[in-house]
């Protein structure tokens, strides 16, 4: 039994709420869980205290007893101070220009600051 500790979706359409929820990794996103430990409400400032809502002792225990966070989750945990923040992945690069244009920018850029190197007299 591998215990995942994650959202559950709830809220309207565009009014997104979420329980933070231990549960069997191969249920339902939304489906049966073990047990609510907490809640996060996007919607909310992110100075407002009920925008994260945490059972703390509840978490401790569950992870105690090998439930795996979610990355997002693993986030909130380290704000709260229970574990290490989650490791940063890095970005694709498939936004990025590609090699010919980004050749193409840098002689734009030469030829610039060639023609601001020479005075116009």
């Amino acid at each position: 039994m591998s215990l995942k500790i994650r959202l559950a979706r709830g809220g309207a359409k565009k009014r997104p709420f979420y329980r933070i929820v231990v549960a069997e990794s191969r249920f339902a996103r939304d489906g049966k869980f073990v047990e609510r430990i907490g809640s996060y409400n996007p919607m909310l400032t992110k100075e407002d205290p009920l925008r994260i809502v945490l059972d703390t002792e509840r978490a401790k225990y569950w992870i105690s007893k090998g439930a795996t966070p979610s990355e997002r989750v693993q986030h909130f945990f380290h704000k709260a101070g229970l574990m290490e923040a989650p490791k940063r992945h890095e970005q694709t690069k498939q936004d990025k220009p590609k090699a010919k244009a980004q050749e193409r920018a840098k002689a734009q850029a030469d030829a610039a600051a060639k023609a601001a190197e020479t005075p116009a007299a």
